[in-house]
């Protein structure tokens, strides 16, 4: 669904008070803080669930999809497509909010609130796989990459952009990183996961022929 700007408010507003209260807000709350009835808030979102997975979702359109080109992908296009990705997702997951939104799910995991934790895990990894995995199968297509099954190779990339980051964010031990250490991380895991599934000009050039 498209959201309208003052429904992107509404929800600026949710993430603003996650933050502050280190709670799932209420209908109520929500609807004191974006200055608008809770008949609306139920009209725009369904219910409270609906009002939270908006929120996520809200946050996790920080990372970006990145469009496959019509031609396809080179060696330059897909590095620099998978170093974009892994810089908006290093971003967003150490943002205040990200980092206050999981702990949270994190915290509620086992309890009555578990549909939070189910809702983070949605619009969270699996959605990032789902923006991410048609620009590794276009650079397989494309013979750039090689790679046995998507979903490790998913997998893998999350392990190498995201490390032990959010953990010791989630945990309070470090710090959010800089602009340039983000922009260091994202080449440096973006170059390892080439030396993993890259495959070199000569060999994707047979590749071609080939088909």
């Amino acid at each position: 669904m498209e959201l309208t700007g003052r429904q992107n408010e509404v929800l600026d507003a949710a993430l603003a008070l996650l933050v502050e209260r280190g709670e799932a807000p209420t209908m109520n709350a929500v609807a004191d803080r974006a200055s608008c009835s809770k008949e609306t808030l139920y009209k725009w979102f369904g219910g409270r669930e609906g009002l939270l997975t908006a929120t996520v979702q809200r946050q996790a359109s920080n990372v970006r999809a990145v469009p496959v080109p019509a031609g396809g992908f080179d060696a330059a296009s897909l590095r620099a497509s998978l170093v974009q990705f892994a810089r908006d997702w290093l971003r967003t997951i150490s943002g205040e909010t990200s980092v206050a939104l999981n702990r949270l799910a994190v915290g509620k995991a086992g309890t009555d609130g578990r549909a939070l934790g189910r809702i983070v895990l949605e619009n969270g990894p699996s959605a990032m796989r789902q923006r991410l995995q048609p620009v590794l199968e276009a650079g397989r297509e494309a013979g750039l990459l090689d790679f046995p099954d998507g979903g490790e190779a998913f997998r893998t990339f999350f392990g190498l952009v995201v490390r032990d980051l959010q953990i010791r964010l989630l945990l309070g031990e470090a710090e959010r990183p800089s602009a340039g250490s983000i922009d260091e991380t994202a080449v440096l895991a973006t170059a390892q996961f080439f030396a993993l599934f890259g495959v070199e000009s000569s060999g994707a050039d047979c590749r071609r022929r080939a088909t």
